[in-house]
């Protein structure tokens, strides 16, 4: 099969350990995920099948939803709710309206220094790993985007409570967004829980839970749940090649591309004349030109 599953991961769990069941149910070797959730995290993990698995990247990259618990009183090790505690303060003091005030600040780009407890390598190895032995090391920060923050409630107290919703592009640790916040109000702080609604075009009211994913080994049950590749990437901008330059693309070769044909430096979809998918590529410019460059071509030259 090939085609993009939207899977409702429970706690407890990895998302490597969701691809292992996706395998095991549906027979299938070639399976892979779009952007991993932490065990303690649930909620979407959009998973691949087949030639679908040509298009992580690219849906890795797509805009997350998340339902974030922060505790602000309190720090551990990892960041979040499962790590040791290393710093507490009384944080009764603190308002609803000074932490929409400091979650505010973290709206737009900003420059964020991955966690110790990540998959990030350092010389070779993940920092995880460095972690678990004792080790801490230098970590350069990142930008990365964040383009909402909305605090939804609050539960003041000496470890105060809150959820909030938070929208971010790709690369972002929520985990590390909850401790800044908590340093820009002058208190330790870490991440409760995390609960993701949405990648891209995937939502969790469309997700398949663990036991549905298991009622699916009965593929006529998949109808409305697998999601085909050029569905999975309607939103990407599409450029149509003619015959000639299908066959040229289906073979890795570049194309020249008409005036305006599309933004250059985002991924575009390329398809036929008659909107069949062909490739995911980019738009390159070059001093005779712009060409329409295949990176992942998706249909084969035969």
């Amino acid at each position: 099969m090939d085609g993009v599953l939207s899977v409702d991961k429970p706690a407890g769990v990895t998302s490597h350990d969701v691809v292992d069941r996706v395998r095991r149910v549906f027979g299938q070797r070639k399976v892979g995920h779009a952007g991993t959730l932490d065990p303690m995290a649930t909620g979407v993990l959009v998973v691949c099948l087949g030639k679908a698995t040509r298009i992580l990247e690219f849906l890795s990259k797509d805009v997350k939803e998340y339902l974030c618990g922060i505790a602000i009183g309190v720090s551990t090790d990892t960041e979040d709710a499962e790590g040791v505690v290393l710093e507490e303060a009384d944080a009764s003091a603190l308002t609803l309206e000074d932490l929409e005030r400091a979650s505010a600040q973290f709206v737009g780009e900003i420059e964020q220094r991955p966690p110790m407890y990540s998959a990030v390598k350092h010389q070779g190895k993940r920092l995880y790993e460095l972690a678990r032995a004792g080790r801490v090391v230098e970590r350069p920060a990142r930008t990365v985007v964040v383009t909402e923050i909305v605090v939804e409630s609050m539960v003041p107290g000496v470890v105060a409570r809150a959820d909030m919703l938070v929208r971010c592009g790709s690369g972002t640790y929520i985990r590390t967004l909850c401790v800044d916040i908590g340093k820009a109000l002058g208190y330790p702080a870490h991440m409760a829980s995390l609960r993701r609604t949405r990648v891209g075009s995937f939502e969790l009211d469309g997700a398949l839970s663990l036991d549905e994913l298991e009622r699916c080994a009965d593929h006529d049950l998949l109808e409305g749940s697998l999601v085909s590749i050029d569905e999975a990437i309607s939103e990407m901008p599409a450029v149509a090649v003619d015959d000639a330059g299908a066959r040229m693309i289906a073979h890795g070769m570049s194309v020249k591309a008409g005036a305006g044909t599309a933004v250059e430096g985002v991924p575009v979809k390329i398809v036929s004349g008659a909107g069949a998918l062909l490739a995911i590529g980019s738009i390159d410019t070059a001093p005779d030109g712009a060409w329409i460059k295949p990176r992942k071509v998706l249909m084969s030259g035969d």
